[in-house]
């Protein structure tokens, strides 16, 4: 069994106990504690029919995993319930999004229909945001060019510090991710949606309320520079960055590009959305639409997009290696699969969405499984 195997392999093991939760009864119960807590019910609704998607893409650090600390930060007045999210339009193909401090998921999802928008006209367009918020699965939001017919690009300032620049010891970059959506014919979408670091911070944040050590090379002691694997003193670590010092230079120009770029917090100035529920975060976000019918016919381009795919994937494998797998694979398996199974909600999650359920007075995420 190779390395990328048996990781899988984990993986299933870990779902094992988990509660299938049809993907409809999740978006209706997010839905319901948002606006339990002031949200519009429009927005309660858009903001929960994204993070759906984000668990039936399989990002499960990303997905209603996130509710509880979303809910808090509203209840704190961390975030504004009801936004005037503003486009300002610079030009024929850029714009700046201020987001008056609502949900990071209303925020980006206007900036890439804005986007799709201008890059209709334009050919390209790029569009930051200032005063946003946490919004999730990076890759969600690619995804709306890219059902336009374009390729989409996201990237964001992470909602906290979680790593050092190459060679420091003080938490000075986030996990600043970055996402990019590329359509295909018949094979799947080209879907590519990273951390900068080896894991995302939600990652470490699941192993923690999971009870589940951390496998070396994700964070050391910011002390000692020592393997650190124990996930409830990840505030004594540093993540690491993929790659070395290629990861760490990634993660500053885009925290460059989503931030500075876009007068939103970067360095020093970026709040710790875990540790303070209060203050706004103001974070920096940026989306980039490039429509391909203004390179090729958008038909021939995805024919040739699923040529190249299919030579990439019938390639000889190197020795134990059992599958080539490629961006966006997955996602559509976890797609297909959860939409027809439902998502599954491991047991300690699910006690702190229902634990949460009884706070805001609705019916309990449990009670509606049955399929």
């Amino acid at each position: 069994m190779n390395a990328k195997t048996a990781t899988a392999s984990r993986a299933q093991d870990e779902l094992a106990d988990a509660v299938r939760v049809p993907a409809a009864a999740i978006r209706t119960f997010i839905t319901e504690a948002l606006a339990a807590v002031g949200l519009p019910s429009a927005d309660a609704a858009q903001v929960a029919e994204l993070m759906v998607e984000t668990d039936l893409a399989g990002a499960d650090a990303h997905g209603v995993f996130r509710l509880p600390h979303y809910v808090r930060r509203l209840r704190a007045g961390g975030t504004n319930p009801r936004p005037d999210i503003r486009v300002m339009r610079s030009g024929p193909a850029t714009a700046v999004i201020d987001g008056d401090n609502g949900f990071g998921h209303l925020v980006m999802a206007q900036a890439a229909r804005a986007a799709v928008d201008m890059a209709r006209e334009a050919g390209v367009a790029w569009v930051g945001t200032r005063h946003s918020n946490h919004a999730g699965c990076a890759g969600i939001y690619a995804e709306i060019p890219m059902r336009a017919g374009m390729i989409g690009l996201m990237a964001a300032v992470a909602n906290a510090n979680h790593m050092p620049i190459w060679g420091g010891a003080e938490l000075l970059l986030g996990t600043n991710p970055v996402a990019f959506a590329i359509p295909a014919g018949d094979e799947a979408p080209v879907v590519l949606d990273i951390a900068t670091t080896v894991v995302s911070y939600g990652t470490i944040k699941a192993h923690a309320l999971q009870g589940r050590d951390l496998p070396e090379g994700w964070m050391v002691d910011r002390t000692t520079g020592e393997p650190l694997t124990d996930p409830r003193r990840s505030h004594e670590g540093l993540l690491l960055p993929f790659g070395g010092y290629k990861g760490s230079g990634l993660a500053l120009m885009l925290g460059l590009l989503a931030g500075v770029l876009n007068g939103a917090a970067f360095g020093r100035d970026v709040v710790d959305f875990n540790a303070d529920l209060a203050s706004q975060t103001n974070t920096g976000q940026f989306m980039v639409a490039l429509d391909i019918a203004r390179f090729l016919p958008l038909e021939a381009f995805k024919a040739e997009i699923d040529r190249h795919l299919r030579d990439l994937k019938n390639s000889q494998v190197l020795p134990g290696v059992d599958a080539i797998r490629l961006p966006g694979e997955r996602r559509r398996q976890c797609q297909t699969e959860r939409a027809r199974d439902g998502v599954p909600i491991l047991p300690a999650v699910l006690a702190q969405l229902d634990a949460l359920a009884k706070e805001l007075a609705i019916p309990p995420l449990a009670s509606r499984s049955a399929r």
